[in-house]
């Protein structure tokens, strides 16, 4: 067996045994920084057919490839671990997708409510570290580089992409963080809006009082 391990915290591994995998996860710990709580992950049967008439790709039975070289396992990894990093963070968007619509629902409301500027900052802190991994660290939507020296291998990965839909899920990704950025931007813009204003009238009633505070001084020495 062999395993392929990604930095960005994915790690696919080939041909071994449910003890086997455990014991290597277990060993791999040491090396891990900021483990995720909730882990991924997904398993597919790779079958290896020689015959020249057999096109590499997903088949009825799993994954077909010509033979198990270093190349192709580096283009599995590849494709299998930027699915498990788009399924973790889909569920991380979801969460955040759950969290932010009470917020939204409540602003047709006409009852006066309260937000917390801070978690509204977390919300976006949390969206752009996304954003961040997904394109400076997982590349998601790039091509492995091996594809550089063994073109010949691109139809399998492009076989591999359409049916793991990463590209798809990547631009739906996307499009789910602009509007949890947007959302969270605009009511953040709606308390800062508010606060300059109450900071206004408080300014307004202070200058009132010192015009009251003086008439009255005023009118003591007449």
């Amino acid at each position: 067996g062999c395993a392929v391990l990604f930095r960005y915290g994915a790690a696919v591994l080939f041909e071994l045994d449910a003890m086997e995998q455990a014991q290597f996860l277990v060993d791999l710990k040491k090396w891990v920084l900021e483990p995720f709580k909730d882990a991924e992950s997904e398993t597919a049967e790779i079958q290896i057919h020689k015959s020249d008439e057999m096109s590499e790709g997903i088949g009825e039975n799993g994954i077909h490839v010509k033979e198990l070289d270093i190349e192709r396992i580096q283009i599995i990894a590849d494709v299998f671990a930027k699915s498990m990093v788009l399924g973790y963070y889909e569920s991380q968007i979801a969460g955040a997708f759950d969290s932010i619509e009470p917020i939204v629902a409540s602003l047709q409301n006409k009852k006066r409510q309260y937000f917390s500027g801070y978690k509204l900052q977390q919300y976006i802190g949390q969206i752009l570290l996304i954003h961040h991994k997904m394109v400076g660290r997982a590349e998601i939507s790039e091509k492995p580089d091996v594809l550089w020296d063994y073109q010949v291998l691109e139809r399998l990965y492009l076989r591999l992409q359409d049916e793991y839909e990463l590209r798809d899920r990547h631009l739906a990704l996307e499009r789910k963080l602009k509007l949890i950025s947007y959302t969270a931007e605009t009511i953040l813009d709606l308390l800062n809006t508010k606060r300059s204003l109450r900071l206004e009238w408080y300014i307004v009633i202070l200058i009132l009082v010192e015009i009251v505070l003086m008439l009255f001084e005023l009118m003591a020495r007449a």
